[in-house]
């Protein structure tokens, strides 16, 4: 999975926030955050790809980007965004996933 936000350094502590989530859960996710500039160098290795709220201007374009593939386009609410609250982001993902 990819975070992507303006620089990558607000998704990168979301990534950790997640990844903590995760493990506590015992799941296996690989959870990377960059900017969204190098979005398209890292498209072919992910599945997923959330997007901080401060981006929902490029949601549409990004699910342009990605259609005809399998990979999923998720614009992350504001609410645990900005307290970098990994579970409920996790719970937020896992919600679109099932």
């Amino acid at each position: 999975m990819l975070l992507v936000c303006g620089t990558g350094a607000s998704s990168g502590f979301m990534a950790v926030s997640m990844r903590k989530a995760a493990k506590k859960q015992g799941l296996d996710y690989q959870i990377q955050a960059r900017s969204e500039a190098e979005l398209e160098n890292y498209l072919d290795e992910t599945d997923v790809i959330m997007i901080g709220p401060h981006l929902a201007f490029m949601e549409a374009e990004i699910k342009q980007t990605v259609s005809g593939t399998n990979k999923k386009v998720i614009l992350m609410n504001p609410d645990y965004y900005a307290m970098l609250d990994g579970k409920q982001a996790l719970e937020h993902l896992q919600s679109v996933l099932n």
